[in-house]
């Protein structure tokens, strides 16, 4: 357990034997990530850094080009920012780097996590309707009036977002997972309509990634309404 979320460690996510060899590796709290990249016969190799984490979800860090901010990609969204032409087939097209060759995603056990939750209707990120919920949301600082991204893929994430939404002086600094400051500058328009919805990259809000009320993201010791309301619901 790393900051009160009970997930897996990092270090404990792949057995040493799926893990030889595996170019840029690195172990994080709840996460392994590794080199990744896309090849388009028109622009070459876009590489970067992908992220897998315990509850199956992937997330790419872009590094085509020194400038490029393109981060929290699915590799579904990386591969068409690659320039990919056979676009829609990433599991074949994003590959790793192992022993020093392109092993297509599909071929290394980097997918086991996610094709586990797939398998399970994502277990915990389900609503009511049964389809995955809970996209990426912002919040504005009291200060800077930026707005600051918040990943909602567990219990602990969407607390911390619940309890900002909330408070009306929330500032950047306040944010605990992040060294962010008022002083960093505001994410791009471009990059802020990934949200990370599983049906489509740029989705603005449908059934699959936007939550009504879930064990996850409502709180029993929370006086708010939208969490009354749903404690109401649910025992009635």
């Amino acid at each position: 357990m790393e900051n009160g979320i009970d997930e897996e460690s990092g270090s404990m996510l792949f057995s040493e034997e799926e893990l030889i060899e595996v170019s840029g590796l690195k172990k994080g709290g709840d996460f392994v990530e590794v080199t990744c990249g896309c090849t388009s016969h028109r622009y070459g190799d876009a590489v970067g850094k992908l992220r897998v984490f315990s509850n199956g979800d992937l997330e790419i860090t872009c590094e085509c080009t020194p400038g490029c901010n393109e981060d929290k990609l699915t590799p579904a969204a990386f591969e068409k920012h690659s320039g990919r032409e056979t676009a829609r087939k990433w599991k074949n097209n994003v590959w790793l780097i192992v022993k020093g060759k392109k092993v297509p995603l599909s071929k290394t056990a980097f997918l086991k996590y996610y094709n586990q939750s797939s398998k399970n209707g994502n277990g915990i990120h389900k609503a009511h309707s049964g389809r995955v919920c809970h996209r990426d949301e912002f919040v504005c600082c009291s200060r800077c009036k930026k707005e600051r991204r918040f990943r909602l893929r567990t219990k602990e994430e969407c607390r911390i977002h619940h309890d900002a939404l909330a408070d009306v002086n929330w500032k950047c600094s306040d944010i605990l997972y992040d060294r962010i400051t008022c002083d960093d500058d505001e994410e791009r328009a471009s990059r802020r309509v990934y949200r990370g919805c599983s049906r489509s990259p740029t989705c603005k809000g449908c059934t699959s990634c936007v939550c009504f009320g879930c064990e996850i993201c409502r709180f029993t010791d929370c006086s708010c309404q939208t969490c009354i309301d749903f404690i109401r619901n649910a025992d009635a």
